[in-house]
């Protein structure tokens, strides 16, 4: 099975918060490639990732990163490929990541999520978003899951009410 979704990560550290995401792509089957690379440290080898996803028939490239946060703007000043960008918490909660991202100069597009956790589980349904377009079988898996979700709310909603009603 061919890896539809590439992640680069800045650094290890930034893998908690893509692993909800992570897992999710697993429960869902999706085949996908992860990687550690910097766009400062080492800049070749991540146009290279760039490359090598791009002949592999990777579809959408998620990138992950804090501080100055040029991951996602690097991948995709070398790639026509869709980017999604996941800013990290920094020593600034993350802002600063969030608006390196978000601040692209125009011309060269990345989706910006949220910062931390919530942005890495987001930025995966997003890119399983843009795979349903062309695969009804993913698209009835998000439409359970997105089932299952609202299934998780009442039952907490039900939950709190007992609670209540019991004092």
């Amino acid at each position: 099975m061919s890896k539809k979704i590439g992640i680069i990560m800045g650094s290890d550290s930034d893998y908690p918060y893509m692993e909800k995401g992570i897992k999710l792509l697993q429960d869902f089957q999706i085949a996908f490639e992860i990687e550690v690379s910097s766009a400062h440290r080492t800049p070749e080898r991540t146009v290279q990732l760039v490359k090598n996803f791009e002949k592999e028939g990777v579809e959408v490239i998620i990138a992950a990163a804090g501080g100055a946060a040029h991951l996602p703007g690097v991948i995709a000043a070398h790639t026509l490929l869709p980017v999604l960008g996941v800013p990290i918490d920094s020593a600034l909660s993350g802002v600063d990541s969030l608006y390196s991202i978000v601040q692209m100069p125009g011309g060269i597009p990345v989706a910006a999520f949220g910062i931390g956790k919530s942005g890495g589980l987001n930025s995966v349904l997003f890119a399983l978003e843009i795979l349903a377009l062309k695969d009804e079988n993913l698209k009835k898996k998000l439409v359970e899951y997105r089932t299952d979700q609202e299934a998780g709310v009442l039952e907490k909603s039900k939950k709190l009410r007992q609670k209540i009603e019991s004092r």
